[in-house]
């Protein structure tokens, strides 16, 4: 387990969603990132909630944004170095944003993102 303050924690999301390309971050639409301290059951590092992109018809209108949820602790308690903290945080904001982007678990598990 790592110990790291919220704040910290918030830079390194900052920092992971820096290092997605602009032409991709760009594509975002209607989504927020927050960082949650507990996840709604253990072991989950991060949730996307929302309507994919890729299931976006053109009745998509007024509606509130996408939420992807990053875990602070649970993501600190899996962690043994600030290193790995890094590499976790990274890995999770990349995979909650696939699912923004309409891209499923197994797929995401071929790519090396699970």
């Amino acid at each position: 387990m790592v110990e790291l303050s919220r704040w910290r924690f918030e830079e390194l999301v900052g920092d992971a969603l820096d290092s997605i390309p602009a032409d991709l971050t760009g594509l975002m639409d209607n989504v927020v990132i927050t960082v949650a301290e507990d996840p709604p059951e253990p072991g989950l590092l991060g949730l996307y909630e929302g309507i994919p992109l890729t299931e976006r018809g053109d009745g998509y209108a007024g509606v509130l944004p996408d939420q992807i949820f990053i875990y602070w602790r649970e993501i600190c308690a899996i962690c043994e170095t600030p290193d790995d903290v890094v590499e976790e945080v990274r890995i999770t904001v990349v995979h909650e944003i696939a699912h923004h982007f309409g891209i499923g678990d197994d797929r995401l598990h071929e790519l090396g993102w699970s």
